[in-house]
């Protein structure tokens, strides 16, 4: 029984799989824009859960999934249902955490298969299962279940009203995939509605529906076809163009009439896309979030959950050409990818390897950055780390190779706190690791060099962690673990693959213990 099937969806796609590395970091379902405090002025950061398509969940998610969280999945700049040409900033509405991510593009024969390990389960007892059944189909018996009230379960843990919707949804996205514009007009004929509701049939995903689909993925020709018959979701398309940097395809939308909207930047910003944010201000967006904050795109490129190097470069070379002054600090220097400047910063301090920073030096507060530490998306903790660890995080293996060349120790640890927390080497970043999850790293590259390095397979530290935008937000505490120990352990990837199988497996291999 492969309870994995039926917990989790990918799709094995080989044009999907190729291009992974590349738009991993943006493919995702739905996100959570949330507000807080930041030096007494408010601004949205937004995340998106981010699926990985290589390696299902084991087993299913905890119940508590579904509870609710304040605050639209959608983008300040894109609206919550299909929208003439206006923004819905404002929007203000409960959100619910499904049992399980509905997946950007989803499998149908692998969902159907998930159906019917789940009716399996059902029928076996199976604890969780029945715990579902009575979670959407309170009051039936499930030892009577039939193939149907399984499609039905699983759809509902997706997020989705029904088995047939579910279908039509798989059918849509692969028309709009494979480039169909003939396969989406049928379906879209047949069913209208489909027009303006969201293409993967989750409520208020990101994605947005056919028309915005499409632009995602710079599908010109649906657009068009779509425009023609009446979809009129144009801004939300032309908005995430240029967050997902599909430059043509944002040229063309705005001819057909998207707007730039104030803050309409933070998308690019969101995703490190500076071919997007590029576009933006060539066509006369400020440099603001919707609230007219200078600082807040640049708290967003350093505090997002993205991953993208050479993306997040071109951003912050955008920035300074339009005016912002960045500090001239080591760990800003990292950020942008400027080996040029930490060597400046060597020849000042022979020692800068071996240093460490606070999470202040390496997220400025006086750029927006918020003070409460949870907010900078990241995995293994920086506070207090060396430019290593920050490379690891980072995923900059260019500047790690650097620091190592110029004595950065491979063991070198983070401070500990009064608490005893800390001391991890940047080997643990490897494990636990941000980049990861956004679908980098995927050959344990940074790992090696560390290992190859002499990175002791076996330090041992102890960690705490509280993750943001997921159901448990709680502080998790690791109290004397490894490498090994600290993936094997880390509460947060029963809710997204932030753990490196491929980091682990080479540690495993030079000697690693749990």
């Amino acid at each position: 029984m492969n309870r994995g099937r039926y917990s989790y969806c990918t799709s094995k796609n080989p044009e999907y799989e190729g291009a992974k590395d590349l738009i991993l970091d943006i493919l995702h379902p739905r996100g959570f824009r949330v507000q807080a405090a930041r030096s007494g002025a408010s601004w949205r950061i937004l995340f998106r859960g981010v699926q990985d398509a290589a390696r299902p969940w084991r087993g299913l998610s905890p119940p508590e999934r579904r509870k609710q969280t304040k605050g639209s999945n959608e983008p300040p700049f894109s609206p919550a249902a299909a929208d003439p040409g206006h923004d819905l900033k404002e929007v203000r509405m409960a959100k619910q955490f499904y049992d399980r991510h509905f997946p950007v593009r989803p499998n149908l024969e692998q969902l159907r298969h998930q159906a019917k390990d789940l009716l399996h389960d059902l029928r076996e007892g199976e604890a969780r299962a029945l715990q579902l059944w009575q979670q959407h189909r309170s009051g039936e018996a499930a030892a009577g279940a039939k193939l149907a009230d399984a499609q039905y379960l699983l759809s509902r843990m997706y997020g989705i009203a029904s088995w047939r919707r579910l279908v039509t949804a798989c059918r849509l996205i692969d028309a709009i995939w494979r480039g169909s514009a003939e396969g989406v007009r049928e379906l879209v004929r047949r069913d209208p509605k489909l027009l303006t509701e969201s293409a993967t049939g989750v409520p208020e995903s990101n994605w947005g529906p056919p028309m915005t689909y499409a632009a995602n993925i710079g599908q010109d020709a649906i657009i068009q076809m779509l425009h023609d018959v009446g979809a009129a979701d144009l801004q939300h398309a032309f908005s995430r163009a240029c967050l997902q940097g599909k430059i043509e395809t944002a040229r063309r939308l705005k001819a057909m009439g998207g707007r730039i909207t104030p803050g309409i930047v933070m998308g690019p910003c969101e995703t490190l896309h500076d071919s997007g944010l590029a576009l933006q201000l060539e066509l006369g967006a400020e440099l603001v979030d919707e609230h007219g904050d200078r600082m807040a795109p640049i708290a967003l490129l350093l505090e997002t959950y993205c991953r993208n190097p050479n993306g997040k470069r071109g951003c912050f070379e955008l920035a300074v050409a339009h005016g912002v002054e960045l500090p001239d600090t080591p760990p800003m220097a990292l950020h942008r990818g400027r080996i040029d400047l930490l060597e400046q910063h060597l020849r000042r301090d022979p020692q800068l390897p071996g240093r460490t920073f606070s999470h202040e030096e390496i997220y400025p507060p006086a750029l927006g950055c918020h003070a409460d530490h949870s907010y900078a998306l990241n995995a293994t903790p920086l506070d207090g780390t060396t430019l290593l660890h920050m490379c690891v995080d980072f995923d900059e293996i260019e500047i790690a190779r650097w620091l190592i060349e110029h004595g950065a120790d491979a063991n070198g640890r983070a401070e500990v706190d009064a608490d005893g927390f800390g001391g991890h080497t940047p080997l643990f970043g490897c494990v636990v690791s941000q980049a990861y999850l956004c679908g980098r790293q995927r050959d344990a590259e940074l790992a090696r060099l560390l290992l190859d390095h002499g990175a002791d397979p076996n330090a041992r530290a102890s960690l705490r962690k509280q993750l943001r935008f997921v159901p448990d937000e709680t502080m998790h505490e690791y109290r004397d673990v490894t490498p090994l120990a600290w993936g094997e352990r880390f509460h947060g990837q029963k809710y997204h693959d932030w753990i490196s199988r491929p980091a682990m497996q080479l540690i495993a291999e030079r000697g690693g213990r749990s």
